[in-house]
């Protein structure tokens, strides 16, 4: 119920120090005659609770809330630092009053200052930045937490408990104990440290009006959080606009063209931060804010996208609003709303996509992948092949079409096409900042993939017929051992082996072609199981109407071994056709599990002396099939332009192309 009175009951906590506070903040109101009604503080009853502890923020409040709430006293008066944030619900700040001290002092036996206390001297406080400052300075003192009213704390110096104190300086006037200060400590101090603060019900507006006019946050700037989306300025808002228009000074990062804000007469400060490049960090950067407005200034921390989505906006909002400031957030445009807008895109779509999640993909081995539709990662390019091999664990198809965008909604702005498959083995040498979209929708755009230019380097390119516009230059050649006795033998005796694992199409085709030439039919495999590494293995061998006991499901022997470290495959003979130059990455792991393996060459792999260079600049992708094109394409060019996706079949693959190509970057 609003009433006008002029006789308040005045709620404090009963220590020495808070009764001298609230006289000294009801001084500023004459016109009130006022009850003080002292209550005793859950913090004050459990002075055993230490303050290091996860204390609840009305430790030192809540019977003086409690009392609001009930009617039983019109305000409050606290210590401003001792204000719980967020403030209960129906309570708010009538007035912070301007600040005697914002110090803190040093109390001592004997008054011996901080440099004079000898080695081991048992200092007490109970706060954590009061013992980090002191501890940078001394660190060779020993720091006891202490409780109770300053009076209490004192006592314990002068009875030897400790040696020294540090206390609020402020605390100390108020209560006439001037003369104990040894030392006024250049720390830095909570930023409402001195302050009073008087608090009441919201439907007190009656007041809140009177109590108002000794407000000092009248006197202080309002903080508005801006986004300016994407980058392209014509994608501000209008209410960003405004607020740019009368701020005093901008705050502003890198994700957006600075020379537009040269039409905004404010002070501009850059605190851009990028991967490995921060001007400063989060907490310096709140601190500017927040001393920018405290100064009077009308402040806007200008963010590329939405200060909601990605950009630290809560975290503001809570250091500013536990420090009384006003925070005000005008939202932009997502950059993952304008990569669907300026690729046409969607991220939902009738009968196609109804779920859309927004993921952070720049912390390396934390990224998450959400049973969305529809998934955008910000801020994961230099993880964007571990983020498509995350999304293929939790069970995305691998033909599961993505769109890399950089720049988006700017001049600049350039769409790159892929597939999960593709990605989780590539070598991405796109410019960054660069946002992933992966999803069904992306599909629609599959007419500008079909434009992409492809190049292809092993000695197929069936395998990319429909994915672009695919060029193809086999860099290696394949030739087959002829007259293989090691081979012949090994065919002789098949009944001795218990598997054939294949780990391309060659080696199959040539290890039929020695059945042929030793006019050994396929019934002669009836006892022996198969094994291939991925589908063009597993396509060759249909066409001697064989099909594999087991396909590696990513494709490579990597996937192989991990199939049969599962199923738990030992005690075997396993026979390898393969290429002479064949990796010992899966006989080793074979043996390892404990099986025999043997190792036959049935066709080398040599430089296509005939192959023909071409311009690099002109291909969105380049295709590896194995490693000996890796070394093949080394040997054949210098640099390799940016821009450009380097996809591995394998990640065997991977890391040879991750090994050979640091030098033509």
């Amino acid at each position: 119920m609003n009433r006008m009175t002029n006789n308040l009951k005045v709620a404090c906590r009963d220590s020495a120090l808070s009764l001298r506070q609230t006289e000294e903040a009801l001084s500023f109101f004459p016109e009130f005659h006022c009850r003080v009604i002292p209550l005793r503080s859950f913090g004050d009853k459990n002075k055993h609770i230490p303050l290091t502890d996860a204390v609840a923020p009305d430790f030192f409040t809540r019977e003086l809330d409690e009392a609001l709430l009930a009617g039983k006293a019109d305000v409050a008066v606290h210590s401003a630092k001792d204000l719980p944030y967020p403030m209960p619900a129906g309570l708010e700040v009538f007035a912070l009053l301007e600040a005697t001290d914002k110090t803190d002092a040093w109390v001592s036996r004997n008054n011996l200052t901080p440099e004079q206390l000898p080695a081991g001297a048992r200092v007490g406080t109970s706060s954590a930045a009061r013992k980090a400052g002191l501890l940078a300075l001394r660190p060779d003192l020993e720091m006891i937490p202490v409780r109770g009213t300053i009076e209490e704390r004192i006592a314990q110096v002068d009875s030897g408990c400790i040696d020294a104190l540090i206390v609020a300086t402020c605390a100390l006037k108020r209560l006439g104990l001037e003369k104990r200060i040894a030392a006024v400590l250049d720390f830095d101090t909570h930023p409402l440290q001195g302050h009073l603060a008087v608090t009441g019900r919201q439907d007190r507006q009656e007041l809140k009006e009177r109590f108002a006019r000794k407000d000092i946050r009248r006197h202080f700037g309002k903080v508005t959080l801006v986004g300016f989306g994407p980058g392209n300025p014509d994608l501000l808002t209008i209410g960003g606009d405004k607020a740019l228009r009368e701020a005093g000074v901008i705050f502003h990062d890198d994700l957006l063209d600075a020379r537009f804000l040269s039409r905004y007469t404010a002070e501009k400060i850059y605190v851009g931060k990028r991967k490995d490049m921060h001007r400063f960090h989060q907490g310096e950067i709140n601190e500017m804010v927040y001393r920018a407005a405290v100064s009077g200034k009308q402040t806007v921390r200008l963010k590329g996208g939405d200060p909601m989505i990605f950009a630290h906006g809560r975290e503001e909002i809570d250091f500013l609003q536990s420090r009384l400031l006003k925070v005000e957030v005008i939202p932009g445009i997502s950059a993952g709303n304008a990569l669907a807008a300026c690729t046409h895109i969607p991220l939902t779509h009738r009968g196609t996509a109804s779920s859309v999640a927004f993921v952070a993909g720049q912390q390396s081995g934390e990224v998450q992948t959400p049973n969305a539709d529809t998934v955008i990662y910000y801020m994961g390019g230099a993880n964007i092949p571990e983020i498509a091999r995350k999304m293929l664990a939790a069970g995305r198809r691998e033909d599961l079409p993505v769109a890399l965008v950089h720049n988006v909604s700017l001049p600049g702005q350039t769409t790159y096409y892929s597939t999960l498959k593709e990605l989780q083995h590539s070598v991405i040498l796109y410019p960054t900042p660069i946002l992933m979209i992966a999803g069904d929708t992306v599909a629609f755009e599959h007419h500008a993939a079909n434009r992409q230019k492809v190049l292809v380097t092993g000695t197929s390119r069936n395998d990319y017929s429909g994915r672009g516009e695919v060029t193809h230059t086999p860099l290696i050649r394949i030739d087959k051992i002829t007259e293989n006795s090691a081979l012949h033998a090994s065919i002789r005796k098949i009944d001795t082996f218990d598997w054939i694992i294949f780990t391309s199409r060659y080696g199959v085709r040539y290890f039929f072609e020695a059945l042929d030439e030793l006019k050994t039919d396929v019934r002669a495999l009836s006892g022996v199981r198969l094994a291939s590494t991925g589908k063009t293995t597993t396509a060759e061998l249909g066409k001697y109407r064989l099909y594999p006991d087991v396909e590696a499901a990513s494709g490579s022997a990597e996937g192989l071994i991990r199939h049969f470290r599962e199923t738990g495959l030992a005690n075997q003979r396993i026979l390898l056709p393969r290429s002479g130059k064949g990796l010992k990455y899966l006989p080793e792991e074979l043996e390892k599990l404990g099986n025999r393996t043997v190792d036959i060459p049935v066709y080398r792999n040599t430089f296509n002396g005939e192959a023909k260079t071409v311009d690099l600049a002109q291909f969105r992708k380049i295709i590896f099939s194995s490693p000996s094109g890796v070394e093949a394409f080394v040997r054949l060019y210098e640099k390799i332009p940016p821009g450009t996706q380097l996809v591995a079949r394998g990640a065997t693959t991977e890391k040879k192309l991750k090994e050979a190509i640091g030098g033509l970057i």
